[in-house]
């Protein structure tokens, strides 16, 4: 029996349903290459992946839940990289590693800047369960990178700096990335609003931060 939308047979062995969850998860990074989250729906992504809404909906509960599981897969693909990064930063600010990695990877920046405002807007108990526990273990591998190579930083300073990497990138990208209307209402009325240059704001704010941290630990 085919699937009416698509072709496709119906995944019933969980390596199958795994290839199709990846396969949904593939369509919507590639989407993301050309439209913010906000403006992708499930139906358009339903038609980008080639199956019904209605059978997109047997892998993810919300469109939400889709671009959370994209978040997770991103930012472990980026903590695999950041490693080697920091390993081979020949005494580079930790910092500053940490921005240069974020900034190569503008996906993980986008979904990052949605997290608290869209992504988490539409889940179940459960989704968000499992959410939280899998950006707590990251941030925790990432803390005790940070941690490894910045002496005398706590864990509790290294989680800070982590938490509020997050917040940062969150805050910025956004601005970064101003809409067209917006860009055309700054034309028109001639207003000498400065770019905001996403990969300096971010080292300087990151690398300010992790000093903060560490003279704050200090004099206590």
């Amino acid at each position: 029996m085919t699937e009416p939308a698509c072709g496709f047979q119906r995944a019933r062995r969980p390596e199958q349903r795994e290839a199709r969850r990846q396969a949904i998860l593939d369509a919507a990074a590639a989407m993301l290459a050309d439209h913010p989250v906000t403006e992708i729906s499930l139906r358009e992504l339903s038609r980008r992946v080639g199956l019904a809404k209605s059978n997109v909906l047997r892998y993810f509960e919300t469109r939400e839940e889709v671009f959370l599981e994209l978040l997770d897969r991103s930012a472990r693909e980026w903590l695999a990289e950041l490693e080697p990064r920091l390993a081979a930063d020949g005494g580079t600010d930790p910092a500053t590693v940490v921005a240069d990695s974020l900034v190569d990877r503008p996906l993980l920046c986008e979904l990052i800047s949605v997290t608290a405002t869209v992504l988490e807007r539409n889940i179940s108990v459960a989704v968000a369960r499992r959410f939280k526990l899998a950006t707590a273990d990251i941030a925790g591998i990432v803390a005790g990178m940070i941690r490894t190579r910045t002496p005398g930083l706590s864990e509790a300073g290294a989680l800070d700096f982590v938490q509020a990497t997050l917040m940062i990138v969150a805050g910025l990208w956004p601005f970064a990335r101003p809409t067209e209307a917006v860009r055309a209402a700054i034309d028109e009325l001639g207003l000498d609003v400065p770019h905001l240059d996403f990969p300096d704001t971010l080292r300087r704010i990151l690398t300010t931060y992790l000093a903060g941290v560490q003279v704050r630990e200090s004099v206590h």
